[in-house]
């Protein structure tokens, strides 16, 4: 039903495009929204099995071993609330708009990410990387040296593939800021 309304709204206008027609338009709106819906899924499933892990392994303890998974946690959830919101956003302003609005909605929407991008995510990541550094001294003691090792090493490449996941949709939204900005 939104794909409908939103097609006889551009359809309605008379307007040379450089960005492409209607079809285009919704097609990469789809991607992204697809995207988005992936990220937020990959990091609700996270904060779910970080807490089992803490409800399993804390119990009523306060100690830097809970710290550190609520500093996990929080991180996370703050992130998933941040990227439900603009996408929330985005998706209200698509189908209610017209392509000249919506154009310039588009481009004050990806100002406002490269902000969340290069101020709010590298900071909810830090906080992520400060709260497993605090795990790690009671993984530790707890478990064997070699499966200590393959979590240093698995945490490690994992962090590693957020970071470069992360650089790669900053760069992906500078991108397409650029190219709203051209035309």
């Amino acid at each position: 039903m939104e794909n409908d309304k939103l097609n006889q709204i551009w359809d309605s206008q008379n307007i040379d495009l450089p960005i492409g027609g209607p079809e285009d338009i919704v097609q990469k709106a789809k991607k992204q929204r697809k995207g988005q819906f992936l990220t937020i899924l990959i990091l609700v499933i996270t904060v779910l099995v970080l807490l089992a892990f803490t409800f399993h392994y804390s119990g009523n303890r306060w100690n830097d071993f809970t710290l550190g998974l609520t500093l996990m946690i929080s991180s996370l959830t703050f992130r998933i609330v941040l990227e439900f919101i603009t996408l929330l956003q985005k998706e209200s302003r698509l189908v209610s708009l017209d392509i000249k609005s919506f154009k310039t909605y588009l481009k004050r929407h990806y100002r406002l990410r490269l902000g969340i991008n290069y101020i709010i995510s590298p900071i909810c990541f830090a906080i992520y990387v400060i709260g497993f550094l605090m795990l790690l001294p009671f993984f530790k003691q707890a478990f064997s040296e070699g499966f200590y090792l393959y979590i240093l090493i698995s945490g490690a490449i994992s962090l590693l593939a957020v970071l470069v996941i992360i650089i790669k949709g900053v760069l992906k939204e500078i991108r397409l800021l650029r190219q709203l900005n051209e035309k």
